[in-house]
């Protein structure tokens, strides 16, 4: 008989608006950067054009219809027995261009008419501000987070959305997958700077000096940023709690080579450099080293290190989707991934688009953090993105999807008993929904099959996989039976 999870452990599932939304411009909503990614392929990058093209599809304009489907899709994450749902708030539903005197009224009810249908249902939200939705005004006129004048538009958002949601949020983070600006995850995403048309959004590209400046410059930003919203949240609500989000990856040595050994190390740092900034409220020992490596110069005001020591986050929360090996030796099999690249490990399969299923690597990967940080931790992503089919009996029968989660829901129990406080398991894209990636749907990673294909064309009508009732079950029983 498997153990039970902890009493209160939050079981659910994870979204974010440019992927589930649409209702682009619908109830007030200005623009934001991801309504000006185009979609892509497993072979053909995604494009972001500053100038909408209308030869061009733009995935986030329609998503999965969340915007008016929300009370549907909630109904059935309840029927599953969700205790949390994880997703974030549009910044450009609230303020429109981002540094508009005045928020949306529009856009602030409809995130409290979200917010209290997952109370109608007992379902804790955990709520992102910042889900690479940058208001694209912020972009073009600002240059997004390079220019610190983003900071104050970011805090009167905040403050606006921590006021109005009072009684209805607890659970916050900040900025999701903050360390993407560190491995080079779409400049415009994540940190909203401006780019040339019809750029390529790259994943982990090497960036040049002067880029990686405005990178890490834009990245000390988005920490300041960070740091007064969790001061500031917490003089608005105390009992507000307040979490950071990073990229998880385990690294592996690819050899005993000592050189394999030290690179794999170096790459862990992928996790911790953001999590010291935010959990420990200073920059890492290895920073200095690192800029000079990379040719950065960044410029801080004064009052920051004492900003980012006051502003120290309540819990740490990350994504895991795939560990990869690290070798110095260049003539090796390269491994596909989100922005966990590296050598390919040939002791664990992959999956359909490349990334490699690792479930031990999470449990490797919660206690290295747990012991760093000494904090709370929920997994707040992790998935399997695969291609799944209607049968003629209408349904999805994703054996292939059960075994990933169940896989690692096993290694979760095993970190539990090492000692590491797991609070939280909200699997990615529990419905399915627009791949960041690539911007297809025919990547799906959700309980619930939407009627939709790659180019928006379908009836968005809802169904469920076999993995519905399977998660249900596991819920139920407080992860006890795992069984098919």
């Amino acid at each position: 008989m498997n153990k039970p999870f902890p009493e209160n452990f939050y079981w659910g599932g994870a979204v974010a608006a440019n992927q589930c939304e649409g209702g682009y411009r619908e109830g007030g909503k200005g623009e934001s950067v991801c309504d000006h990614m185009t979609d892509g392929s497993r072979t053909a990058p995604r494009l972001y054009t500053n100038t909408l093209d209308p030869e061009k599809y733009y995935p986030s304009h329609n998503a999965i219809d969340f915007y008016h489907h929300y009370k549907e899709d909630i109904a059935l994450f309840a029927e599953m027995g969700f205790k949390m749902f994880r997703l974030s708030i549009n910044w450009s539903r609230i303020y429109p261009n981002g540094d508009d005197a005045q928020p949306n009224r529009e856009g602030i009810e409809f995130y409290r008419n979200v917010f209290q249908e997952l109370k109608k249902y007992g379902i804790e939200p955990l709520v992102t501000l910042h889900h690479y939705e940058v208001p694209y005004h912020l972009s073009d006129a600002y240059d997004g987070w390079f220019d610190r004048r983003t900071i104050d538009c970011f805090l009167r958002y905040c403050e606006t959305v921590f006021t109005e949601y009072l009684g209805l949020v607890k659970y916050w983070l900040t900025f999701n997958e903050i360390n993407s600006a560190q491995m080079g995850i779409g400049d415009p995403l994540s940190l909203g700077l401006r780019t040339a048309d019809g750029a390529g959004k790259s994943f982990g590209a090497k960036a040049t000096p002067e880029e990686s400046t405005r990178r890490y410059q834009a990245l000390h930003h988005q920490f300041v940023a960070s740091a007064k919203a969790v001061q500031m949240a917490h003089r608005i609500d105390p009992a507000y709690r307040v979490g950071c989000m990073v990229a998880g990856g385990a690294f592996y040595p690819f050899t005993p080579n000592p050189d394999d050994v030290l690179k794999a190390q170096a790459e862990m740092r992928m996790n911790y450099f953001c999590g010291d900034v935010q959990v420990r409220g200073a920059y890492p020992y290895f920073t200095q080293r690192m800029f000079e490596e990379l040719g950065v110069q960044i410029h801080t005001e004064p009052e920051d290190a004492e900003t980012l020591r006051a502003g120290t986050v309540d819990f740490y929360t990350f994504s895991y989707y795939m560990s990869t090996c690290s070798t110095v030796d260049t003539d090796v099999e390269k491994a596909n991934g989100n922005a966990v690249v590296g050598v390919k490990n040939p002791y664990i399969p992959s999956s359909d688009w490349g990334w490699q299923i690792d479930p031990k690597g999470l449990r490797f990967l919660l206690n290295e953090l747990y012991g760093r940080y000494q904090l709370p931790i929920m997994i707040v992503e992790n998935g399997l993105g695969a291609e799944d089919h209607l049968d003629a009996d209408g349904h999805v029968h994703d054996q292939y999807r059960i075994a990933y989660l169940r896989d690692h829901i096993r290694q979760i129990r095993e970190a539990i008993e090492d000692g590491v406080p797991v609070q939280a398991y909200t699997p990615w894209g529990c419905i399915d929904l627009v791949s960041l990636s690539t911007g297809e749907m025919r990547k799906r990673y959700g309980f619930i099959y939407v009627d939709l294909d790659d180019k928006g064309h379908g009836s968005f009508a809802r169904s469920k996989k076999d993995s519905f009732d399977w998660y249900r079950k596991v819920i139920a029983s407080n992860g006890t039976d795992l069984e098919d």
